[in-house]
């Protein structure tokens, strides 16, 4: 009875131990199942145009260099899409006004420039709400695309932007302008293996402002031409 006793369990310990292989053995070779959170899905990191680069021009300061980006983009016809800050846009109406007159597309990067993924969906909506309430009503135009300020965002930021009937928008390059302060950089950055459906992102400094010409040359000259955020991702 004492060896029927020890075969029995010897029998059920190595089933036990089968059943954790399997089990292991499925998380490991097929972990995408499990990986791709709604965020992911619902976030926009790139565009659909073959040929279309979209410059992203997140505005919370640099009217100046605003009006110099404006001025470059309308000599070589190229078009942008703005995000812009409420707060900077209150103080700035003719420079909002300028963007639309302009012809570019113009979304909301929030009011305050806060952390919208430390806000619940209360205060997102509330944040959002208030940049495209005075863009509307400033500019006359209608908001359907919402940057989070510092690319901040979790699943709670994408639904309370898709209640007002907004797009999240991030972006799939980055100059780093205003961090890194330098012409070169911000060249290389924005054209460096760039190909269509990019969505790149930069912001109103003075390097920037000096690189944009050498920027629009080189899509020009690659065969690639700048279109809305909204036209990329159409």
């Amino acid at each position: 009875m004492k060896r029927l006793s020890s075969r029995a369990t010897a029998a059920v310990v190595n089933v036990m131990l089968a059943a954790v292989l399997i089990v292991v053995g499925t998380v490991c070779f097929f972990p995408q199942s499990q990986s791709v959170s709604s965020v992911e899905q619902k976030a926009v990191y790139q565009g659909n145009s073959a040929d279309g680069v979209s410059l992203m021009i997140n505005v919370y300061w640099g009217t100046e260099e605003v009006y110099g980006i404006l001025d470059v983009l309308e000599t070589y016809g190229a078009t942008a899409t703005f995000f812009i800050g409420g707060s900077w846009a209150d103080d700035n109406v003719a420079a909002l006004k300028a963007i639309r007159d302009k012809g570019h597309e113009i979304g909301s990067h929030g009011y305050f420039h806060r952390d919208h993924s430390k806000l619940n969906r209360e205060e997102n909506i509330e944040e959002i709400r208030r940049s495209v309430e005075f863009i509307s009503l400033a500019a006359d135009v209608t908001v359907t695309l919402f940057a989070p300020p510092s690319g901040a965002y979790n699943d709670t930021v994408v639904e309370a932007a898709e209640s007002m009937g907004l797009k999240t928008i991030l972006w799939s390059r980055d100059t780093i302008d205003w961090r890194d302060k330098n012409e070169s950089d911000c060249f290389t950055r924005a054209t460096k293996d760039v190909k269509g459906g990019d969505l790149i992102l930069m912001h109103p400094m003075e390097h920037t402002l000096a690189a944009l010409p050498k920027i629009l040359d080189y899509y020009k000259e690659h065969g690639l031409k700048t279109v809305t955020v909204s036209e990329n991702i159409g």
